[in-house]
């Protein structure tokens, strides 16, 4: 779809289909959001709905509207949706639900949502299952309920698959404008990266927060990544799916440590589209966004007059990625000529109350905090709900240094309760941020700080369902060896028989393997550092199958895994963690897309927790870089030749030493005969 959205997310004329409760809504809340524009109502037998006279047929309209509300069963929305294009309407919102989104059993649903997109041709179309859209910059909408939606010059826009949650988040009382909000229901024929991209042409729009289930069409995501950067637009993400339904099929420790949500995490950092857990931070975030944009450091100073409350905000910065540096130089001169010497100077910084009241000296001994190497300066104040003016002063304050200093700046309460609307309302028309919530503040900074720009390079397609088979060990190993990743020498044995002579032709201490198994420590499949003679005795004690003997790697600093996983939704996803045993017991993985560049292969490695092991641990040897991402990019250049019959891979553990990288187990799980 890539009709022009505009007639109908800023419509001037709107027609309302159908009757009942809902529809009479519509019109409730056209009357309350001011809009100025023509409505009409269309429905064969109600004579007056909220006081406006109805007419029996599309047909009796002067002119087609530019939006029209199609609030009928789900069969007679079709042939609604087919008059509505027919007759040259902007666009139409299909409100019934019993389509695509019912069990996939309703074989019927499907067909009939595939009819109405064909009735609609180039007509735009929100849904079906949908409620429509609030427009608050323009004073239009089509939205069936309530809202808390008020008029604004310039806001956020919020799209979302769920009505419900669209709803809620328009009842937020946090002081964020919202310009757009937009569920996007089905999405049969309008996507929401679609929606996005077309919202982005309007200049009022400061920032969108987008709610997403499913991506659907990658490329139409690069392309809402690439437009919102280029127009200085951030984009933030609520994405649903963290749960491990996906895992329980796994064949991999890399399935299982991935599944469906690592690529979807891979996917947002890859578009430089911030990701929040949790609706209050998603507003947050939005919230700071529309006032100060993507922060500049990911620093912090917070000013409280508690210890208690300074406390807190350090704890909560933790594995935040967000630091509150100490103070420097200058700013201890500041504070210590507006505090004096009864203050501890720190950062986060307990002022006491000594200037409480005093806005001039309050600024003075605030303002150094705000230097230029902090990103967000966060003024921590909990307004009481009884009697507020003794606070004037501090949100005076905050105004005052924000003016100043011409820095980011935030007024923080500890309780989202504690941030009076009124209050928050002061602090944004002075452009300092209201927050609701400290957790909350801290996550927002954290995610304003790490937007970047998007990749330029598009993931490497997963393409159509394929059944896949294990291959092999040794098979695998050679696959892999064929594109740079190093092995250990070795050979397969089919009968017990010859492994006497296999083993003489090797260098003890021997590993010795039964293959065609995904997880051998489990099943007692593997045995390690045995000598030459040894080899045939412990595989009398082992299950049966054919067998692998190889060189033993020694002197490892670190175990690594290195697993790659087709993923439908998303592309292939490269996991790098921790291996060997350590793998599922710490679960301590990074994961990108394919294709990654090697700096951001170095740039996975050091957020384990096991980067210190790999770059040298208290005196001793670390592992050699180049080699670890030498074996990571033969994987991937691997699966890029593959990708057609690719399902997994992995090299679990990669064995590390200061000269070297071997690849001592290898899995390859892929389709054959192709």
């Amino acid at each position: 779809m890539s009709a022009d959205l505009g007639r109908l997310l800023r419509p001037r004329s709107i027609a309302v289909i159908g009757g009942g409760a809902w529809c009479s809504q519509i019109v409730r809340q056209l009357h309350g959001i001011g809009f100025t524009g023509r409505v009409d109502l269309v429905h064969p037998r109600c004579g007056i709905i909220e006081g406006i006279p109805t007419v029996r047929d599309l047909s009796d309209l002067s002119s087609p509207p530019d939006a029209a509300f199609v609030g009928v069963n789900r069969k007679s929305a079709i042939e609604v949706i087919r008059s509505l294009a027919l007759f040259g309407a902007g666009g139409a919102v299909c409100f019934a639900s019993g389509f695509a989104e019912a069990s996939a059993e309703d074989r019927d649903g499907k067909e009939l949502q595939a009819e109405l997109v064909k009735a609609a041709g180039e007509m735009p179309l929100l849904g079906p299952n949908c409620y429509g859209f609030i427009n608050a910059l323009d004073r239009a909408l089509l939205w069936p309920d309530q809202h808390g939606c008020d008029s604004v010059a310039r806001g956020v826009a919020i799209l979302t698959q769920s009505s419900n949650i669209a709803i809620n988040l328009t009842m937020q009382q946090r002081g964020l404008p919202i310009g757009y909000v937009v569920a996007c229901g089905n999405m049969a024929q309008t996507t929401q990266a679609q929606i996005a991209l077309q919202l982005l042409d309007d200049p009022r729009v400061t920032a969108i927060g987008l709610h997403i289930e499913g991506f659907g069409d990658l490329a139409e995501w690069y392309a809402l990544a690439h437009k919102a950067c280029d127009k200085g637009v951030p984009l933030i993400a609520l994405k649903v799916g963290r749960s491990d339904q996906a895992q329980h099929a796994a064949v991999s420790h890399t399935a299982s440590l991935a599944g469906s949500d690592a690529g979807a995490s891979a996917l947002l950092k890859r578009l430089g589209i911030g990701r929040t857990s949790d609706l209050p931070t998603f507003l947050e975030t939005l919230k700071l966004l529309h006032m100060v944009g993507p922060l500049d450091a990911p620093t912090l100073s917070s000013i409280s007059c508690s210890g208690g409350e300074a406390s807190l905000a350090a704890d909560a910065a933790v594995g935040s990625g967000m630091t509150f540096p100490a103070l420097t130089g200058e700013q201890r001169d500041g504070l210590a000529d507006a505090l004096g010497p009864m203050v501890a100077l720190a950062n986060p910084l307990d002022y006491h109350t000594y200037v409480w009241r005093d806005v001039v000296k309050m600024t003075a001994a605030w303002l150094p905090m705000t230097a230029s190497h902090i990103g967000l300066t966060l003024v921590i104040v909990d307004y009481p709900h009884t009697d507020a003016r003794d606070w004037d002063c501090a949100t005076k304050a905050a105004l005052a240094i924000r003016a100043k200093s011409g820095r980011p700046v935030a007024v923080v309460a500890t309780l989202p309760e504690l941030m009076p609307p009124d209050v928050a309302a002061e602090l944004m028309a002075g452009g300092v941020v209201a927050i609701s919530g400290l957790t909350e503040a801290i996550a927002a900074a954290s995610i304003a700080a790490s937007l970047a720009k998007p990749v330029a390079q598009p993931v490497l397609n997963a393409g159509a369902d394929r059944e896949a088979v294990l291959v092999d060990e040794a098979q695998a190993k050679a696959a892999l060896s064929g594109f740079g990743v190093l092995v250990p020498k070795g050979a397969t044995v089919r009968r017990m028989e010859g492994l006497k002579t296999v083993a003489a032709s090797l260098t003890a201490p021997l590993v010795l393997k039964v293959t065609g198994l995904a997880h051998k420590s489990e099943a007692c499949g593997v045995r390690l550092g045995l000598a030459v003679d040894e080899v045939f005795t412990a595989a009398q004690v082992m299950p049966e199958g054919a067998y692998l003997v190889e060189e033993m790697v020694q002197e490892a600093v670190v175990e690594l895994l290195i697993g790659v996983t087709r993923d439908p939704a998303h592309g292939f996803v490269l996991t790098l963690g921790a291996g060997g045993v350590l793998t599922e017991l710490w679960q301590d993985t990074a994961s990108m897309l394919i294709p990654a560049d090697p700096g951001s292969v170095v740039a996975a490695l050091k957020s384990l927790r096991i980067w210190p092991l790999i770059e040298g641990y208290r005196g001793k040897s670390g592992a050699d870089l180049n080699a670890i991402i030498r074996a990571v990019m033969g994987v991937q250049e691997y699966v890029i030749v593959n990708a057609s019959r690719v399902s997994e891979v992995e090299i679990n553990p990669l064995m590390c030493t200061p000269d070297t990288a071997v690849a001592v187990d290898a899995l390859l799980c892929e389709a054959r005969g192709e």
